[in-house]
């Protein structure tokens, strides 16, 4: 069949003979196909055939009747004489090196031939004793490159000093004395490498694969344990505001009866009063009248009846209940609140501390530009309740100032007594920056960071930041840094900046000082373990008017 197909196809298309003539010396083609080839040859007055020789002048093309008589018996009995279109070379594909015109596509590619070969060119390669030991590849369009540029000849060496392919006249001239072996052999031995990098490359493989369903497996955990963390808060927050729906309603209860106990109570020695008012006013007309009767016996008959009055209600019987009354109450609800904000603050505070992380593969790493850190900004405010009495808030409590009068704050036992230092308002936990703006007087700065129980009233070193092991802190003067922790003070020689940049991250124990500018200057650098939320802490040394400022990064 394969034979039938190649006897009965076009030279020049490979499809099956459409129209056959025959050429004065014996060959076939399509009518169309030969005479489009001669058109082309026109100038030249010499008309090929495609398959062996020249004629001039250009020939007579006879129909051959007897081939497409033949032609029209296969295609009535499905033979296809050419390949399926899927056959040709497309434009990815690598073509058949024989093939003329329209080339089908190479199934393979012989390394001594450096040529392509399709299924029909191939065949002598399997059936010829001279091309048995050629060595067949898929294809590739890369033959050449087997080439030797300096001897056209094929590379079959391998020159190990050069590391390059070569031919066999390359290892006797060019490559003379150096360590030359035949491709195969360095193939082989590049194949043990191989095979152990790739065995390397399955075992990472294999491992990252355990790593990403440890890592699916935390997600689903996480997600799982969100979820129920997520309904139980619910559940508890709805009890919770049913029981502030509930004190708010006897709160209102008890305050509307108490104010209809108060107002029945009033209202009845207003009506006592007001029924001793119609008397009197009574018993004082009657005495009028009478003091104007002329009958000095009527008079005097009448009278000791008409001057007795009825027992008066005594003002001192009124008692008249203070409004502070109700004051009270809302002072009572005031101080309930303030006490829920401090234990939500303080809960979320816990709840912030303690949210899982997935333990990533590879650390993040540290930021480098300015950029960079304001990714991790915060906005921070100074809490009022840890002021000491001689800092002034302003600027939405994030600017502190030094003042010579104490501030009339009212006592609270988060406030510094020893001490012009204060507080954040919002705790520091993850990776955060903040930077502290100076305006000094002469005076220093502290810009620290510290745990919410460190002491508020005790000796010096216990609430002083940086003299204990519950703060660290960054000392500024005029012309120097000086960094303390735990009462050890570490010198730090850079020139001063009117502002102080502070990173933290807090999961990987990194706190860090920097001078900004136009670029960010690492002053101190400390590796540590936080075991609780920190707070931002400023400390005003010495100077009156010496101020500092939490900035605003976003």
């Amino acid at each position: 069949m394969k034979e039938n197909r190649y006897t009965f196809s076009c030279p020049i298309c490979l499809d099956l003979l459409k129209d056959p003539v025959t050429t004065p010396c014996g060959h076939s083609y399509c009518k169309n196909c030969i005479k489009d080839h001669w058109d082309t040859e026109d100038e030249k007055k010499t008309y090929s055939c495609p398959q062996c020789r020249n004629f001039t002048p250009r020939p007579e093309l006879l129909k051959n009747t007897m081939l497409a008589v033949l032609v029209e018996q296969l295609k009535k009995t499905g033979l296809q004489a050419a390949p399926a279109d899927h056959c040709y070379a497309g434009p990815e594909d690598v073509a058949c090196d024989v093939c003329t015109g329209r080339k089908l596509r190479a199934v393979k590619s012989c390394l001594q031939c450096v040529a392509s070969y399709c299924e029909k060119h191939l065949q002598p390669h399997y059936e010829s004793p001279t091309f048995k030991k050629h060595k067949l590849v898929e294809p590739s369009e890369k033959l050449q490159e087997n080439i030797c540029s300096h001897h056209d000849e094929v590379m079959k060496m391998f020159c190990r000093t050069d590391q390059q392919c070569i031919c066999y006249l390359c290892s006797v001239e060019e490559h003379k004395g150096h360590d030359t072996v035949s491709a195969a052999a360095e193939r082989t031995e590049r194949q043990r490498e191989l095979e152990g990098s790739r065995h390397n490359i399955q075992q990472r493989i294999q491992d990252r694969e355990e790593d990403v369903k440890l890592l699916q497996q935390e997600v689903e955990a996480i997600n799982g344990s969100a979820d129920k963390a997520v309904e139980h808060s619910e559940k508890i927050f709805t009890q919770l505001i049913r029981l502030m729906e509930e004190r708010r309603s006897d709160v209102k209860q008890q305050v509307r009866s108490q104010q209809e106990t108060e107002v029945s109570r009033v209202k009845e020695l207003q009506e006592k009063l007001e029924q001793e008012i119609t008397e009197l006013k009574r018993k004082d007309a009657e005495l009028k009248k009478l003091s104007h009767t002329e009958d000095h016996n009527q008079f005097l008959h009448n009278y000791p009846s008409l001057s007795a009055l009825s027992e008066s209600t005594h003002s001192s019987s009124i008692k008249i209940r203070p409004l502070k009354y109700f004051e009270d109450v809302t002072a009572a609800v005031s101080e309930l609140r303030d006490k829920l904000q401090d234990v939500l603050r303080e809960t979320w505070t816990n709840i912030s501390l303690t949210e899982t992380e997935v333990d990533v593969l590879l650390s993040q790493p540290e930021p480098k530009t300015r950029a960079d850190f304001l990714r991790y900004s915060c906005e921070l405010t100074l809490d009022p309740n840890t002021a000491n009495t001689l800092l002034l808030l302003s600027e939405g409590n994030r600017e502190a100032t030094r003042v010579s009068q104490h501030q009339s704050y009212s006592d609270h036992p988060d406030r510094f007594t020893l001490w012009s230092q204060v507080l954040s308002r919002e705790s520091l936990t993850g990776r955060c920056y903040l930077e502290v703006e100076w305006r000094q007087r002469g005076g220093r700065l502290c810009v620290a960071v510290a745990y919410k129980n460190i002491s508020r009233t005790g000796r010096s070193k216990e609430s002083l930041f940086g003299l204990n092991d519950k703060s660290w802190s960054l000392n500024c003067a005029t012309d120097s840094y000086e960094f303390y922790y735990n009462n050890i003070k570490t010198p730090v020689s850079d020139p001063r900046s009117s502002r102080v940049g502070v990173y933290l991250d807090h999961r990987a124990g990194i706190l860090s000082f920097y001078r900004v500018s136009d670029t960010m200057t690492l002053l101190h650098r400390v590796q540590t373990t936080f075991t609780e939320p920190l707070y931002a802490g400023i400390r005003l040394i010495s100077q009156n008017e010496d101020s500092a400022e939490l900035c605003k990064l976003k």
